[in-house]
Formats: C-alpha cells, structure tokens, sequence
C-alpha cells in the first residue's frame, strides 16, 4: 500500500487512540528492511513507556501496513508479534534482501 495513502487512513482511523495514531505514523517513518527499538519509537512519540508502545503494537489494525514487525527489544531480539515470532523474522527477512537488491 502507498505510504500516503496508508498515513491517511491512520489519520482517519476513529477506531484507534491518539497515541496509538502517533505510534502508528512514527513507525511509517522506518524504512523497509530496517528496525527500531521500542525503546526509539516511544522516545520519538515522546512518551517514557517502551510497554506503552508495545501494547499499541499489539493492538495495530493496520498490521501489516503498518510495520509493526520492524520493532525490536532494545537488546536486538525479535520482542513479541501478534502474527508470531517466525512470522517477524519472515517478513524483516524478506524486507531486508529486498532491500539489499
């Protein structure tokens, strides 16, 4: 899906928090095939709760659009996804060697 047309629909979203919304577009932000930590992405959102910032994950309806699999645990292991942990190493697996091409 196209980066702004995926932004809009976040932006439009009724069905999602304000802090889910601001969660949602920072990760838009992080290339494919790369990652962030929770860590990052709540320090970017301006809030001091990497838990907070999981559990928004975790109730992303844009998923995977909106690329939740590219967070990570601050000490570089996969963390949690809803689609399950080889489903995450899958699709960053595919990211990064479509990236590297």
């Amino acid at each position: 899906m196209e980066i702004d047309v995926l932004r809009e629909r976040v932006l439009r979203s009724r069905e999602i928090t304000e802090f889910q919304r601001k969660v949602y577009l920072e990760l838009l932000n992080v290339p494919a095939g790369q990652t962030i930590t929770y860590g990052e992405l709540a320090r970017r959102v301006g809030c001091r709760s990497a838990r907070a910032v999981g559990q928004a994950l975790h109730r992303n309806p844009f998923a995977p659009d909106v690329p939740c699999h590219r967070v990570i645990a601050s000490d570089g292991s996969l963390g949690g996804y809803a689609f399950g942990i080889e489903k995450k190493r899958e699709l960053l697996q595919q990211e990064s060697e479509a990236s590297a091409s």
